[in-house]
């Protein structure tokens, strides 16, 4: 189950990372509908008064993370991927945090514990990883 939910956030964070880079060579579509497009989907992602204490934290750790994902490449692929993933691994944790605080049910609070758990060590892994090679 958490690589099901691992995969929905990669998958998720992808997605936004797409949406959120400026599309070149897509100059059929009017620039002005692209931009209304990407306000449109930022202003969802935003906390706004009206939603519920979780969905406010939610949406806060999820542009913290997908602020914290914007690091530039090294073109090694094993080292892009270990300090991307730390983010988004951190990302993970916060949700579940929120979940820990706000869920009722006891799976849920189950889960986002494991989670946790589970994403710390692997952030411990990529660090001393990273940290040998000099990163």
């Amino acid at each position: 189950m958490t690589r099901t939910l691992l995969a929905a956030l990669l998958a998720t964070g992808l997605a936004g990372a797409a949406l959120a880079h400026d599309s070149h060579g897509h100059q059929a579509m009017p620039k002005g509908g692209m931009q209304t497009d990407k306000q449109a989907m930022m202003a969802d992602m935003m906390p706004a008064p009206g939603d519920a204490p979780s969905t406010r934290a939610f949406k806060e750790t999820h542009m913290s993370m997908m602020h914290a994902m914007q690091l530039g490449y090294t073109g090694d692929p094993d080292i892009d991927f270990r300090t991307h993933m730390i983010p988004h691994h951190q990302g993970a944790i916060d949700m579940a945090k929120v979940a820990l605080t706000h869920a009722k049910d006891p799976q849920t609070k189950a889960m986002a514990q494991k989670i946790i758990d589970d994403q710390e060590k692997e952030i411990a892994d990529m660090r001393a990883w990273l940290k040998q090679r000099g990163r």
